[in-house]
């Protein structure tokens, strides 16, 4: 092959032939030979033009192919201890796994959260040490068969977690009783149940707080804005010095003094009333009201006869002169 100083290609770049400056002025043996050199050279260069856009074009894809996105919106949601870690968007071409542990300790993973397309993972069997503080990350793994060159994926990382201090309590129910006299009513307060077993039994938040749990009563008569307060250690709790025969509605929630203020006080129950009894008319008006609505319906009835009086009377009269006129003008002259 000929090489770039070689004179004849030199003259056909240049046209220094016998000091004419023209690009025509050479052999046509070595201007073939001298194109073919600079196809080659457009080829070659083509070639490597096309190698590396292969190859950037290669890491865009591969670096696309292994980009899953990380959970957004991560939330504990616990009621009555019962726990599910929530997040979002719902994968398209990606999974995602839970990690959790007690703050400190080994990661473990739950085996229903591990490479799953769902947005919640069910903790409450995982998380049985109530007291502790646990931590989740949310990892954002390819889709199960897949692999990935990633040597650490994608994660969110939830807020820090304990059941015991952290999970809602919900409203409890409750019956009412009263007393024979209707001025003492008592509150028989079921506590509420959790989803957690021991020996067989599901547990009630009593079990989990013991003495620390207490119940918030606030009471007040029907149609009353009126409010009185009680709190109490007990699942029965008595309400005393009512108006006898008056109707009084509760509504209770549980209360733990040993959270934070904003978590101390549990959903508040449904709220109940008491029976109203039923009074005679002279139970329910005192004697002078009973007296006074005597003396207006008698004043009442007195003014409808008067007026049926006066009314029969005029009718009378007309009829007195409307005969009169009659027999004065049938009489002869």
């Amino acid at each position: 092959m000929t090489s770039y100083t070689n004179s004849s290609y030199t003259r056909f770049i240049w046209g220094w032939e016998k000091n004419i400056c023209s690009p025509f002025a050479f052999d046509s043996k070595e201007a073939t030979v001298t194109i073919w050199i600079i196809i080659m050279e457009d080829v070659r260069t083509f070639l490597h033009f096309g190698v590396l856009l292969s190859s950037v074009l290669f890491t865009i894809g591969a670096a696309g192919e292994d980009y899953f996105p990380e959970a957004m919106d991560v939330q504990w949601v616990s009621n009555n201890f019962k726990t599910i870690l929530t997040w979002g968007p719902e994968p398209t071409n990606y999974t995602y796994t839970v990690e959790f542990s007690r703050v400190g300790k080994d990661r473990q993973r739950n085996p229903h959260c591990i490479r799953s397309s769902r947005t919640e993972c069910d903790l409450t069997n995982e998380l049985r040490n109530l007291q502790e503080t646990y931590s989740a990350d949310i990892l954002s793994e390819p889709l199960p068969g897949v692999t990935s060159d990633l040597v650490e994926f994608p994660y969110t990382r939830a807020e820090r977690f304990s059941p015991y201090t952290h999970t809602k309590i919900g409203g409890p129910t409750f019956k009412i009783v009263q007393s024979e006299d209707k001025t003492k009513m008592t509150l028989h307060i079921q506590d509420p149940l959790t989803p957690l077993y021991k020996d067989d039994q599901l547990l009630t938040i009593r079990d989990i707080f013991k003495s620390d749990l207490k119940y918030r009563v606030i009471y007040n008569k029907a149609g009353s804005t009126g409010k009185k307060e009680k709190m109490s250690d007990l699942r029965d709790v008595e309400l005393t010095n009512l108006d006898k025969g008056q109707s009084y509605c509760v509504i209770v929630a549980a209360y733990i003094p040993s959270r934070s203020a904003q978590k101390r006080l549990g959903d508040w129950s449904k709220a109940q009333c008491s029976p109203r009894e039923n009074k005679t008319i002279f139970e329910e008006f005192s004697f002078g009201v009973i007296s006074g609505a005597i003396g207006i319906m008698l004043a009442i009835f007195i003014i409808l006869i008067t007026l049926t009086v006066v009314c029969c009377k005029r009718c009378c009269c007309k009829k007195t002169k409307t005969v009169d006129k009659d027999n004065l003008q049938m009489s002869p002259v």
